[in-house]
This record gives C-alpha cells, structure tokens and sequence, in this order.
C-alpha cells in the first residue's frame, strides 16, 4: 500500500476512535504511541495528525502534544433526544441555513420509497444544520406535494420538516431509522469541513402516518467523527450480540477482494 493510501487510513482510524470517545482528556497518544498503534512510521503519522490539523479536528501546540479540538455529539438511542435538543443541552447553539426548497418530480427511487407514481411531484428540502459555527449534518428531506403543501420555507427553517408537518396538524404514526457507514463525496467533504472519502455516518428516517402511508423521507450524513451513538437496554432485554443490526448483500467489490 503506498503512502498516500496509509497516512489516509491512519487519519480515518484516529477520527474513529475520537468518534467513540476514547479521548475522554481531549489528548492524544504521543507520535511514537500512534506509530505502535498503527504499524507505520513517523512521517505517516505527522501526515495524517496534519491531513487532521487542516480538517480543524485536532491541533498541536508545543511541549502538549496533540488534543482533540471538537467534541463528538453524544446521543443515547432508546431515550430518543432530537439531535438539536442535545445540542442545546451541552450548551450549544443550534440553527439551520435552507439550501434548495423546491418541488420537483420525485427521481424513481424516491418516488417507489414514498410509493408515489412514477414522476409524482415532492417537495425536496436540503439544508445544513449547525452547532455554534460548525456544519455537523447535510440534511435532504423529500415530502409528497400534497403533504408539504401548508409547509413554507420560513416554517421549515424555524422549526425542520418535522416539526412543520407536525404544526400544520401532519399526524405521525411511525418513524423508521437506519444507521449506515459511508464515505463523503466531494461535496459532502466541502459542506461538512473534511476531505472527500473522509467516513461519515448517514442516517435515513422514514416517515409514515397512521394508516401506514408514506409521507417524510429525509437522510442525514454527519462526519463519522463528530457523532458518538449509544444504546442503552435493559437487563431482561440485553444480548450477547449487538441488536437491531441486519447483514445486507456482499457488493461486488467485497465478493472480489
């Protein structure tokens, strides 16, 4: 593997454990600890420690050695917080900058998700969400046109889709959540502050109401090393293995490998 390849991976293995809290005192390993830790040299692991440094994730300073300079967004699933409610409660602030509203015709794969008809007309919604200064989320939210029609842009920047269609009386039977791992595209990279093939978490919520129709797609991609998920179950409930996770087809890059 050629260095270029190796000091990337380097950075991408220190992002994750920064993601899992394993820095707790905000510092970092000295260089000859990553060195150990990852099997290369020095001159890999100041490649990487930099490629973080530009990505404003960790910093250096004389005689102190490396520190984390963000702290990962803690959120504990089965309470169930809003991501802006726990940003507010460490003592952030949360806002929103709307970057498309528009109605459009839904691209096939959408329009079977929302089981609309082929070319049926949705609402599309992309926004960014802040915490203080910092993009930490890229949000596209698709709405069928006759569900999103009381939604205004104003509604939705105050308040999200969510809590636009619940203000216009929207009522909500369920919402479905799945967590995957991704990598960012040069554009994801340029909105959220990292490199493009940096990992980031992408998270989709379908939202269906209560006879079960369909009315809110929205998929969430945050950088992998600002969001830190737990899950908390009971005894009676408690597993060997982690739950609620499903084995999806090998793709044919892995079927090669």
């Amino acid at each position: 593997m050629t260095d270029s390849l190796r000091y990337r991976q380097v950075a991408d293995g220190i992002r994750q454990r920064i993601g899992a809290g394993e820095y707790p005192s905000g510092a970092l390993e000295a260089e000859a600890e990553l060195c150990r830790i990852f099997g290369v040299s020095r001159i890999t692991v100041r490649k990487a420690l930099q490629l973080l440094r530009s990505e404003g994730i960790v910093a250096s300073r004389k005689g102190s050695g490396w520190r984390v300079t963000v702290d990962p967004l803690r959120q504990v699933l089965g309470a169930f917080p809003t991501v802006e409610a726990a940003l507010r409660d460490d003592g952030h602030d949360f806002t929103r900058r709307i970057l498309e509203f528009t109605y459009d015709a839904a691209p096939p794969d959408i329009a079977r998700r929302l089981r609309l008809d082929a070319g049926a007309e949705v609402l599309r919604v992309r926004r960014l969400n802040f915490a203080d200064e910092h993009v930490f989320d890229i949000v596209t939210t698709w709405v069928p046109a006759d569900v999103a029609a009381p939604l205004s842009r104003a509604d939705i920047e105050a308040h999200g889709v969510y809590g636009s269609l619940r203000l216009h009386g929207v009522e909500v039977g369920e919402v479905q959540q799945t967590i995957t791992a991704s990598i960012a595209s040069q554009e994801d990279g340029s909105l959220l502050g990292v490199h493009a093939n940096s990992p980031i978490l992408v998270v989709e919520q379908m939202t269906t109401a209560p006879d079960g129709r369909p009315i809110k797609l929205s998929q969430h991609r945050y950088p992998a090393h600002r969001m830190h998920l737990e899950v908390r179950i009971a005894g009676a409930s408690a597993t060997a293995e982690p739950p609620g996770l499903r084995l999806l087809p090998a793709t044919s890059v892995e079927a090669t490998s």
